[in-house]
């Protein structure tokens, strides 16, 4: 199936590494062109973005930025228009999953956890969403959410859920409100992943996810990017506020 990407700009926070990485490349594979955003290990990043475009062909670049800072985001943006006139799609996957339980949870961890995963990506969502309005275009925001969102956590991530929580919801009302424009809003929820995020996780209780995966198998992220990838697509243009479970089968709604 052809997705109809080329020409396409997108932006992917955190989309150097683990699952923004395969996100990115299918992205580029595709036909669109991708703005890596990243905070850390730059040059990793670099190369990374050096190896897109070497591979496909591609003008990808790669931008510093802080999702929970208005001016980075901002630069962000406007670096997107001066190089490529537009941004046409948004993938909110940068995030964090720190591990603590509630009794021993800072309040700054908390806030820290949550202003991540749930304030970046509505900062980041609303100068896309104003872009958008401002050319009249029609666009396309995919959130990256989890499963823990609906299950919650016993294993010392409720920040995490509830921010991932939150970020559901903003989904279907931010959905509800730029319909109107043309603009799509979607969320994915992945399960467990191979990521340099969960390494340490799987290391410790891989035996144990796998008890709760249906699948009997810790996904690829290349598995949730062909869900993100379909969203940010012409073939997506009838769904909106809807979040798609990738998850072997942990979720199942």
């Amino acid at each position: 199936m052809d997705l109809n990407l080329k020409g396409k700009i997108a932006i992917v926070t955190g989309g150097g590494s683990g699952l923004g990485a395969a996100i990115s490349e299918l992205l580029v594979q595709e036909g669109a062109t991708v703005v890596v955003n990243y905070i850390v290990d730059q040059s990793n990043v670099f190369k990374f973005v050096d190896s897109l475009n070497e591979k496909y062909n591609s003008n990808c670049i790669p931008l510093y930025g802080d999702i929970t800072n208005a001016s980075d985001i901002d630069n962000i943006i406007a670096r997107c228009v001066d190089i490529y006139g537009k941004v046409d799609i948004l993938v909110n996957n940068a995030g964090v999953w720190p591990t603590q339980y509630v009794e021993n949870m800072s309040d700054e961890e908390w806030e820290k956890t949550v202003r991540i995963n749930l304030t970046g990506p509505f900062m980041f969502s609303k100068r896309v969403v104003r872009h958008l309005i401002e050319r009249k275009s029609p666009g396309k925001i995919i959130n990256i959410v989890s499963q823990a969102a609906f299950h919650g956590s016993t294993s010392g991530h409720a920040h995490y859920a509830s921010a991932k929580g939150g970020l559901v919801t903003f989904t279907v009302s931010l959905a509800r409100e730029v319909a109107k424009y043309g603009i799509n809003v979607n969320a994915v929820a992945p399960g467990m992943m191979r990521t340099p995020m969960n390494k340490k996780e799987l290391a410790e209780r891989e035996a144990e996810y796998l008890e709760r995966i249906p699948l009997r198998r810790i996904s690829d992220p290349i598995e949730v990017a062909y869900t993100v990838a379909f969203l940010a697509s012409d073939k997506a243009d009838y769904i909106t506020g809807a979040t798609i479970d990738v998850t072997g089968g942990m979720l199942m709604r």
